[in-house]
């Protein structure tokens, strides 16, 4: 029987690689949406796509600090599919199967001038993305993930204009998808177009046609979208409340930002970084040297999981696996401005455009809060650190703008390969450790209590999927029960702080220009609040007193409640929602 050809098998295996990443993601995403719901975010993000499904716009109807496409989107899932939750879940989990497709065919691509096993190279480094995921972490669709989900998708769109050579207007609708980040996160998006604007100029020195081609598309993308969000909710007021309401609320400086690379407990990990990576780039090192070096490259990795059985606090095991991302995001910039004397190309432009996003993401919640959703670009530029460090290592010969198209994936992995694979073999298995205790243990996720005996699943259709421990699901499904039998549909309700997925299940229209009372998200005063009860008739107000969220989001919740007391009475005491109702 006449064998297989080589390519065949290698097209097998891709399918094969590509499908168990895929379903290995989506699958942990769903199974943990089905035992965790961090309900101050779900809230935020469904309650405000409900009203959007409804009609009501953003910016113009009711105050809104943030870009708008993550919310259309599930806005879109409702009015297509209804109000239930699972569909929103089932998107999280779609898209973060999609972004750990999408990483590992980037990596494919990153490899490509590296003397190492391409494939298994690429397999090691995307598959602790199962647990460290757009979506792994963090389960519910967020805006972090769809744009980071976006980020990959243009990346790997950028790579593949390359390789066609830049068609016309393929080139052309690719410059017009680079603003879409912009449209979900701001930070984050703002940073991956300036960093992107950056390189396509650098882009544009060599290859003018492209350059002219991406900038084309990009300007017409963005006036387009400027004159859509000038026609419907005004352009003043989209500034105001995606810019300066929500730089004044959440913008934490530039200086506090680059304070991880001041900790002085990460020097260690810097040294040994730089070291390793000093004895594998020099050209011709002797094998034993090499392996030195890539014994240094793992230790960090090691000592991460070290601290998984050496550290009490589980805080402190998640930091250790958190102190990775400096020293590496440091080689990623060194190294990446190093190649760029050897050629512009997409390729070496890739590192410093994720870079510059990265610490865009970081203005949100810096290291600790931020990089959630950012793991598959540290993957990407570990390897662009190893395609470097194989490349300098032989003298440049194998750089991806010297390869031809047939040289691309038959390369043949030099001798002083293995170290390297040794150290991608112990980083991913470190990765999967650290990352799935990371993502189990839901230490991201400390601000809110997940504690309680029993899962408890809602038995409402709109909540169907959810599951979550303690009782406040039982509790909340009274609320909606008594609102159902004894609000009227059309009476205004006032929730304080808007915790819980009211507007969702119920199905009822908000009359009220807030849904949640957090300080980044709400303008006004307890004053103010008062005086839009009573200018847009509220008849009830629902306070509900344990809060899932560790801390009070309404600094002023006393004094509010102080001033409705003077127009409502208390009519009924649920089990943990406080009812009253407008004076006669």
């Amino acid at each position: 029987m006449e064998a297989m050809p080589r390519h065949n098998h290698n097209k097998v295996a891709d399918v094969l690689c590509g499908a168990f990443l895929f379903a290995a993601t989506a699958g942990f995403v769903l199974w943990q949406n089905t035992h965790l719901t961090v309900l101050w975010d779900l809230s935020y993000i469904l309650e405000n796509a409900t009203r959007i499904s409804l009609g009501q716009l953003p910016y113009r109807d009711f105050p809104f600090p943030y870009a708008p496409l993550t919310f259309l989107v599930q806005a879109a899932i409702i009015k297509l599919f209804g109000r239930v939750v699972l569909h929103h879940y089932l998107y999280a989990a779609v898209t973060a199967g999609l972004a750990t497709l999408l990483t590992w065919s980037i990596l494919l691509r990153m490899l490509d001038g590296a003397r190492m096993p391409r494939r298994l190279t690429a397999f090691l480094l995307a598959v602790p993305l199962v647990f460290l995921g757009t979506s792994s972490i963090f389960p519910h669709p967020f805006y972090d993930s769809d744009c980071t989900f976006f980020v990959l998708f243009w990346v790997w769109m950028l790579l593949r204009l390359e390789s066609e050579k830049f068609p016309a207007l393929a080139t052309f609708v690719g410059g017009g998808l680079l603003v879409v980040p912009l449209f979900i996160k701001q930070n984050t998006g703002l940073a991956f177009v300036a960093s992107c604007a950056v390189c396509v100029a650098l882009l544009g020195v060599r290859n003018r046609r492209a350059g002219a081609l991406l900038f084309a598309g990009a300007g017409a993308a963005l006036g387009f979208a400027l004159a859509v969000l000038g026609y419907t909710v005004g352009l003043g007021d989209y500034f105001h409340w995606t810019v300066e309401f929500a730089a004044s609320r959440r913008l934490p400086g530039f200086s506090t930002m680059l304070g991880v690379y001041r900790d002085p407990s990460l020097l260690w990990i810097e040294i040994v970084l730089a070291l390793g990576l000093g004895v594998l780039i020099v050209p011709r090192t002797a094998k034993a040297l090499r392996w030195v070096g890539a014994a240094l490259m793992s230790a960090p990795f090691v000592a991460a999981v070290a601290a998984l059985f050496l550290e009490d606090n589980a805080s402190e095991r998640v930091e250790a696996l958190l102190r990775l991302w400096p020293g590496l995001l440091i080689a990623s910039l060194i190294l990446g401005l190093w190649q760029l004397r050897r050629g512009v190309t997409v390729g070496t432009l890739v590192p410093l455009i994720l870079l510059g996003t990265i610490h865009g993401a970081f203005l949100s919640q810096q290291l600790w809060g931020s990089t959630y959703a950012q793991w598959p670009l540290l993957m990407i530029l570990m390897a662009g650190i190893l395609a470097a460090v194989t490349q300098e290592a032989n003298g440049g010969e194998d750089a991806p703008h010297l390869l031809t198209a047939a040289d691309v994936g038959h390369r043949t992995p030099t001798a002083g390969a293995s170290p390297l694979i040794a150290f991608a073999v112990v980083a991913s298995a470190a990765l999967m450790v650290t990352g799935g205790y990371y993502a189990l243990s839901h230490e991201r996720l400390d601000y809110v209590d997940l504690d309680g005996e029993t899962l408890v699943r809602s038995s409402l259709p709109e909540l169907r999927g959810l599951g979550m421990r303690g009782g406040w699901l039982p509790n909340f499904e009274e609320l909606v029960a008594y609102c159902k039998r004894e609000i009227p549909r059309n009476d205004a309700i006032l929730m304080i702080p808007g915790e819980d997925l009211f507007y969702f299940t119920t199905g009822r229209r908000p009359q009220f220009p807030v849904l949640m009372m957090d300080n980044t998200v709400n303008p006004y005063s307890a004053a103010q609040l008062a005086e839009f009860a009573r200018q847009r008739n509220v008849r009830w107000v629902v306070v509900k007193r344990e809060l899932q969220l560790q801390e009070q989001p309404v600094a002023f919740r006393a004094q509010l409640l102080n001033l409705l007391g003077r127009d409502f009475s208390l009519e009924e005491s649920l089990a943990n929602y406080d009812v009253y109702r407008k004076k006669d």
